[in-house]
């Protein structure tokens, strides 16, 4: 039976609503807070999807990101000098002759300022940055490489399938990722797709550096990348007093003041 279309339109309404209230949910969960099949989800998020309403992910779905998510320009001026204190601490981890990885946000483009700044002979940069790999361009000490993928203006970085498989064709020693949240149970981010991406980078690296600003402290998300008791290191301008106030349970050493 044909339903009508006030009806379909209704029912859309209400599921982009339920999207920016939960943030993330899966077919099935969106199906049944619905009441609809998971067929009929599915041609909803499509619909949703082609109006740029929603962005779909593997197996769900998400609030359109390039709407709800800050400009890069608008995040660059949040924390600036926390940011740069940051990056000079976690410049002292990049060696010459190495091939780093550059996670997306603003932190790792004052990193790639500061290394752009105080070069490090024959080091390689494997990065979805592309505010930071312009940073690096023209640099003759910098082998600049990215990863490709689906293009994001707003966050500009590279993800999706194309930028997952480009990172098995690398040996990692270094890799450098900032979060959008982190609290006692672990370090946050949105985007269930670019959370994929980013712990398959941290099981292929040598060297895991979470560079992250006290204004992330205490901020959750949908999606855990990863728990305490897998951080190497975390450079922040959050002391280790107040982390450990805010239940952190990370090793004194593996915290590298800002």
């Amino acid at each position: 039976m044909r339903v009508a279309a006030h009806v379909v339109e209704a029912r859309r309404e209400s599921l982009s609503r339920l999207l920016e209230r939960h943030r993330y949910l899966s077919v099935p969960e969106l199906a049944r807070q619905l009441g609809v099949s998971e067929p009929t989800a599915r041609r909803d998020l499509s619909v949703l999807a082609g109006q740029k309403r929603i962005t779909r992910t593997h197996g769900g779905a998400m609030p359109e990101i390039e709407v709800t998510f800050a400009s890069l320009r608008e995040r660059a001026r949040v924390a600036r000098q926390a940011k740069a204190r940051i990056a000079r601490r976690a410049h002292g981890f990049l060696e010459a002759g190495s091939c780093c990885y550059l996670d997306a946000g603003t932190t790792m483009l004052a990193l790639a300022l500061q290394l752009r700044a105080h070069p490090v002979h024959g080091i390689t940069v494997l990065t979805n940055n592309l505010a930071a790999a312009n940073a690096l361009s023209g640099s003759d000490q910098v082998d600049l490489r990215l990863t490709g993928g689906r293009w994001l203006s707003r966050q500009a970085f590279l993800f999706g399938p194309e930028a997952s498989r480009a990172i098995d064709l690398w040996d990692i020693d270094t890799a450098f990722f900032s979060a959008e949240g982190m609290d006692a149970e672990g370090l946050w981010n949105t985007q269930p797709e670019v959370v994929e991406m980013q712990r398959k980078v941290i099981a292929k690296a040598r060297r895991v550096v979470f560079c992250i600003d006290s204004g992330k402290l205490g901020h959750s998300t949908p999606n855990r990348l990863t728990t305490w008791d897998k951080v190497q290191h975390l450079v922040s301008d959050a002391s280790p007093s107040l982390l450990a106030s805010r239940g952190i349970p990370l090793r004194r050493q593996a915290i590298l003041s800002a």
